[in-house]
């Protein structure tokens, strides 16, 4: 196909209003007026993970596409999920356009733009590592492992054994009675009983 025939780079207008009850004609507006293409609106809270039009632009997207938005926080619903977003566009040689913040990532000033969310990123995901880190050490010097805690406490352990040596009561009265699962009752007895002698 020769370049002639090729389709144009499109310009996406995204909005994101986070009630029914908010008007998104300020940013439909601002998007029109700056010549958008196509208009994608979603109308969810920030924190909402269910953004079909968002979803819906980031797959129609194609390189020398253009993202543009009123402002950066109606892109992202937290400042992860929009350095991931921004990361995403750099990856797929999409531009990014805030028109409040005015950033333009075509421009050589706007190109700071995405190495700058590429060192948060790394910046946080080292953070993570360290704290992850620093967190299972502090809990070996207090001679815990990592994971969940245990749900068994000395007392829970001694009332299992006992209530199961009686013969009384089998394993599942005793995970109804401790409040657990009848496998961690298993797993507790086999200190000293096998869960087939268990049963």
């Amino acid at each position: 196909m020769s370049s002639d025939t090729a389709p144009r780079p499109m310009v996406f207008g995204y909005a994101r209003i986070s009630t029914t009850a908010q008007d998104e004609s300020l940013q439909v507006d601002a998007l029109n007026a700056a010549g958008c293409d196509r208009l994608m609106i979603d109308r969810a809270s920030g924190a909402s993970t269910d953004r079909p039009a968002l979803a819906e632009m980031l797959d129609r997207l194609r390189p020398a596409d253009t993202v543009m938005v009123w402002r950066l926080d109606r892109l992202g619903r937290s400042l992860r999920h929009l350095i991931d977003v921004v990361a995403d566009l750099q990856a797929r040689g999409v531009t990014l356009v805030s028109l409040t913040e005015q950033i333009d990532t075509s421009s050589p000033g706007g190109k700071l733009v995405f190495h700058v969310f590429g060192a948060m990123a790394e910046f946080e995901r080292d953070l993570i590592r360290e704290r992850t880190h620093a967190g299972l050490a502090a809990a070996r010097a207090r001679g815990r492992k990592g994971g969940r805690p245990s749900v068994w406490t000395p007392e829970k352990v001694a009332a299992a054994k006992a209530m199961h040596g009686s013969g009384a009561q089998d394993v599942s009265s005793i995970a109804r009675a401790l409040g657990v699962s009848r496998a961690s009752v298993y797993r507790a007895l086999s200190l000293s009983t096998r869960p087939e002698d268990a049963a």
